[in-house]
């Protein structure tokens, strides 16, 4: 089996496990998003921390579909660490 026929059959397993870890994690940030939206209502202050949390689930989710679209062949979340934004792996 050559080298590029492997590698779209890996992108099955990886699409799946980082797709679940990806899904999972999308519905966490849609709930901390309402906690916020609230806490900065009463609070008059936003969570900058979960900003940044956004943003590198952003950044993970763009790394998995450039992996899957075969735009890209750095592979996101759980394969590689975590980036915290686009600008540190450019195109």
């Amino acid at each position: 089996m050559n080298k590029e026929r492997k590698e779209a059959w890996m992108r099955i397993v990886v699409g799946i496990v980082s797709g679940i870890i990806l899904g999972a994690w999308k519905y966490f940030i849609a709930l901390l998003t309402v906690i916020n939206f609230f806490y900065t209502l009463f609070k008059k202050r936003r969570m900058k921390e979960l900003a940044e949390m956004s943003e590198i689930w952003n950044t993970q989710n763009y790394i998995f579909q450039r992996y899957l679209i075969f735009e890209s062949n750095l592979r996101p979340f759980p394969f590689t660490k975590l980036k915290k934004s686009i600008s540190r792996f450019g195109k």
